[in-house]
């Protein structure tokens, strides 16, 4: 099996790879309801690049080449940790929305 392979048979790294879609999707959403970037780092990088969805990506993909890291580190523990804060954050970003919409 080689290094790619064993990457994507990482269960905390397939979920941390979902769960970024996730984010991504809930955070366009809020986007487009006018509710801007809560996190500094990323509303920065949303500023430098050329569109926001841009600079979203390129946060996302630093996000998984440090979870790819993790995986090559055999630091799943830690991945898994991560992986409850993201979908506990996406759960949140999904109640907001929903209420929003309802009012």
């Amino acid at each position: 099996m080689n290094r790619i392979q064993g990457v994507f048979q990482s269960a905390s790294f397939v979920q941390f790879a979902y769960l970024q879609v996730l984010d991504l999707l809930s955070t366009i959403a809020f986007l487009l309801h006018g509710v801007g970037e809560a996190n500094p780092l990323v509303r920065w990088s949303m500023k430098l690049a050329p569109n926001p969805v841009t600079g979203l990506l390129i946060v996302k993909l630093a996000g998984l080449l440090l979870a790819l890291y993790c995986v090559q580190a055999n630091r799943d523990r830690l991945l898994s940790r991560i992986n409850f804060f993201y979908a506990g954050l996406i759960a949140w970003n999904l109640v907001c929305l929903v209420l929003a919409t309802r009012l």
